[in-house]
């Protein structure tokens, strides 16, 4: 694996880290956040806006793109906090950590853990939350990955049962007020939902889920992005019950996971942990039938350390 400082989308002071397959940048002029991942030489697999790459400063909150970290629940201004400002890089051992000074609105400070494997399109990424202030916060860190134009997102779904063997539910799919189930680029299958991303769309969608099984993905242009995560039985998650979000616009869609709420105390730090792998030579789905045959071979390859 190789590190080393590049300019990257207007911003000069980035990190590149790379192998054989697949590279991702981090910029310290702002963040912390993670602007790209993807095969070498290839597309970045997350959506930048254009108009706003190598900006920094100011107060007004700038999405950029990218890869970033939050805290739920989402609310305004609280989760809207500009991370506009440089942030500190660190290296320890075989990891890259990025630094945000503590939020002056919340006492919040936001770290990211950044490993890549050597030889392996994957990369493990930890997020830190840590309360420098002087009371309790409730809080649960929120992972966002804000994808490119044009892909689709899979969420899968518990095992379905029977009506004489499953009298109670067995898990929850939470919907927003904007939420549309008639929407085109929603599929509602028996073992997965898919969002679909368009850019001709004039509404955003969302939806919230408990997914045990721990993955989401994103299917495009012949790519698989996959996250795994640690699904913590019992838990109480944020937004009634929900560890995998998908939002999705004109511009992007976002594939989010979220760690339980906790009662996150001064001086204290909570962690949450995502796997990202890609793979390439996979159709995008358009029915269960198609992530049986496509996209769970390689979630079932998709082995985090």
């Amino acid at each position: 694996m190789a590190i080393r400082k590049v300019s990257y989308g207007g911003w000069s002071n980035c990190y590149r880290l790379s192998n054989d397959l697949v590279d991702l940048v981090a910029t310290t002029d702002v963040g912390p956040r993670i602007i790209r991942f993807g095969f070498v030489g290839q597309e970045n697999e997350f959506k930048e806006y254009g108009e706003m790459m190598g900006k920094k400063g100011g107060r007004q909150w700038r999405i950029y793109g990218g890869h970033r970290l939050w805290h739920a629940p989402e609310a305004k201004p609280r989760s809207y906090f500009a991370d506009n400002f440089p942030v500190t890089l660190e290296k320890h051992g075989n990891l890259v950590r990025l630094v945000q000074a503590a939020e002056s609105t919340t006492g919040i400070q936001k770290e990211i853990d950044i490993q890549l494997d050597a030889k392996k399109a994957y990369a493990k990424i930890t997020h830190r939350l840590r309360n420098t202030g002087m009371w309790a916060v409730e809080l649960a860190p929120w992972a966002l990955s804000v994808m490119a134009q044009g892909g689709r997102a899979i969420v899968p779904v518990p095992p379905r049962g029977s009506h004489e063997k499953n009298l109670l539910p067995t898990h929850t799919l939470t919907l927003w007020a904007y939420t549309d189930m008639s929407d085109p680029r929603w599929t509602w299958g028996r073992k997965y939902v898919m969002l679909a991303q368009d850019a001709a769309a004039r509404t955003p969608q969302k939806i919230g889920a408990m997914v045990p099984d721990g993955w989401a993905a994103y299917a495009r242009d012949g790519h698989l992005f996959v996250k795994r995560f640690a699904f913590i039985v019992g838990a109480e998650y944020p937004d009634r019950g929900c560890c995998v979000e998908t939002f999705t616009n004109a511009d992007m869609l976002e594939l989010e996971t979220v760690a339980p709420m906790m009662r996150l105390e001064p001086g204290a730090a909570a962690e949450h942990v995502e796997h990202w792998f890609l793979f390439k030579n996979v159709p995008t789905p358009q029915s269960d039938a198609d992530v049986d045959r496509h996209v769970l071979p390689k979630v079932n390859q998709a082995k985090a350390k």
